[in-house]
């Protein structure tokens, strides 16, 4: 259940002062993500791989991603990516700091204001990826390695990593943002073909 509290006043006044703003502005002209079969004219292996991972990258480099991946233990917010107010901290978890955890405010599912003017999200796991994720500012070559590596990626492998991009409730968000958010571009479905289609040829990383 959405906890809207005694916290209400200081989500919807934080939120609406800053980035959620970005409810009255349009979405940006994000080019549509393209499917693995519009790659089919490229030699398979390392030449398609590369044009896969940069398609992903559209999902993954969107800031329904970056937020949740900061650089800090603090998250970022919005479309403009600005840091999450109120102040929050990663936390021990990645579910804030005790007295102040996300679900303090965040609910299992969105939250629209009665007013239109923009939403609080939500979702079940809602919570900050762990720092070792942490990829906002890399390049998609780092990201691309970052994605790979056991050690950073949750203990995945490739095909772990495949089912979790296709089918994961979080990540499954961003495309379903609430008000005010533009969602990322494509949809989860096809973010997992592409991912699978990546894997499948040889799952290689930009320099």
């Amino acid at each position: 259940m959405m906890r809207v509290g005694k916290f209400a006043l200081i989500i919807a006044g934080s939120l609406a002062a800053t980035s959620f703003v970005a409810a009255a502005r349009q979405p940006t002209d994000r080019a549509a993500l393209r499917a693995p079969t519009d790659f089919a004219d490229l030699s398979q292996g390392r030449e398609r791989s590369l044009a896969l991972f940069a398609e992903m990258g559209k999902v993954i480099q969107h800031p329904r991603c970056l937020n949740c991946h900061p650089r800090t233990d603090r998250p970022t917010q919005g479309d403009a990516m600005t840091p999450h107010s109120p102040s929050v901290v990663r936390g021990k978890d990645g579910h804030g700091a005790p007295g102040l955890h996300c679900d303090t405010c965040h609910g299992t599912t969105n939250f629209d204001f009665a007013d239109g003017s923009g939403s609080v999200p939500g979702d079940q796991h809602w919570h900050l990826a762990p720092a070792e994720m942490a990829w906002a500012g890399k390049s998609q070559g780092e990201i691309c390695r970052q994605l790979k590596d056991p050690s950073r990626n949750g203990g995945k492998s490739l095909a772990a990593l495949i089912e979790h991009n296709a089918k994961d409730g979080l990540v499954g968000w961003g495309w379903n943002p609430g008000a005010g958010r533009e969602p990322a571009p494509g949809s989860q479905r096809l973010f997992g073909e592409l991912t699978a289609a990546w894997v499948e040829n040889g799952a290689h990383c930009p320099d």
